[in-house]
């Protein structure tokens, strides 16, 4: 954390061949007002989430995030409006013990209110910016960032519109860099003004004698039998979506999870190797797409490379990821 002021700084302006973003060094001070009057810069952090992404049904994980939320709520600080926050953990027993703990109430004092369970902001569905927000980066070509609290950091991976994700510590500021003296250091530099004056980052983070004393509360078998031993009581919605019967999956119909080819005559013996011949190319892809970019579940840009193509027969509407890697194979 003690490089993110320096990193940031050196990235702005570094080129692109060196993973920055080729931007002038006098810009990172510049701020501008969106059309609805929020000021706005680069460096300026826009999501904030907590997502079932990697870790959060790790309960000690989930306390110290709900300490931190109580502590910072204590000592006066707030969550901007136009900051993007929601609480997505990975189990519904999560919520449960937050509230019995009594530190769901200090997250939500926070604006980070319990938006579902699942992945939603960890591959790309934290939905859209305010728009005039959202136009301001665009017309401005600001470098804004997301927080998250797990490990996709991955290139616009949150938001096509937000090029950094970064460590989940930055949600504390609620910006990586301050607008007078340049990009922050969250060890040395206060996360906010609380009512009492400056805070630092040491004076909210829980220690681990705190969040032991409160993991009693998520250890609690009966919670998880009661959330999960009929799951379909509680979600009608849920227990009316059609499924197959038995214990292998029947491939039925989907544009979304189609069956491997691989997978066609599979046996449960070895088969053999053999040369591979008329192989052709699907897809060229950029140096900064991963797997996770061509997940079917988010949403790509529209003036990214992946939403064009020569393809006559490929869709034009680009509302997924999996519809680009239809496209390339089209190609």
């Amino acid at each position: 954390m003690g490089k993110l002021k320096s990193k940031f700084t050196e990235l702005f302006a570094a080129p692109v061949a060196s993973n920055g973003f080729s931007k002038k060094p006098d810009d990172l001070a510049k701020r501008f007002k969106t059309k609805d009057g929020v000021d706005l810069g680069s460096g300026d952090v826009l999501i904030a989430a907590i997502t079932s992404c990697t870790n959060t049904s790790n309960p000690s994980v989930l306390i110290a995030a709900g300490l931190l939320a109580k502590k910072a709520v204590e000592k006066g600080l707030t969550v901007k409006p136009h900051v993007k926050t929601s609480l997505a953990p990975g189990s519904r027993v999560v919520t449960e013990y937050l509230k019995a703990a009594g530190l769901l109430q200090y997250l939500e004092k926070l604006n980070f209110y319990l938006s579902g369970y699942g992945c939603t902001t960890c591959i790309g569905n934290a939905g859209p910016l305010a728009e005039p927000i959202d136009l301001s980066i665009v017309e401005n070509d600001l470098v804004c960032a997301a927080v998250l609290s797990g490990n996709r950091n991955f290139e616009a991976r949150i938001h096509p519109n937000l090029p950094r994700e970064l460590p989940r510590l930055a949600a504390a500021r609620g910006r990586v860099r301050h607008r007078r003296h340049g990009p922050e250091d969250l060890e040395s530099e206060p996360v906010g003004q609380g009512k009492d004056g400056p805070v630092y980052l040491k004076d909210i983070w829980p220690t681990t004698a705190e969040v032991e004393a409160l993991l009693k509360f998520a250890r609690d078998p009966q919670t998880f039998a009661r959330m999960y031993s009929d799951f379909t009581k509680d979600n009608p919605m849920w227990a009316a979506v059609p499924s197959a019967s038995g214990q292998v999956y029947n491939w039925p119909k989907s544009t979304y999870i189609a069956e491997p080819p691989f997978f066609k005559d599979f046996g449960m013996s070895a088969g053999h190797a053999h040369d591979v011949h008329g192989a052709r190319v699907l897809g060229i892809f950029g140096d900064s797409v991963t797997t996770d970019h061509i997940s079917p579940a988010g949403s790509i840009k529209e003036s990214s490379p992946a939403a064009s193509t020569s393809s006559p027969t490929a869709c034009r509407r680009r509302t997924s990821t999996a519809t680009a890697r239809a496209a390339a194979t089209t190609r």
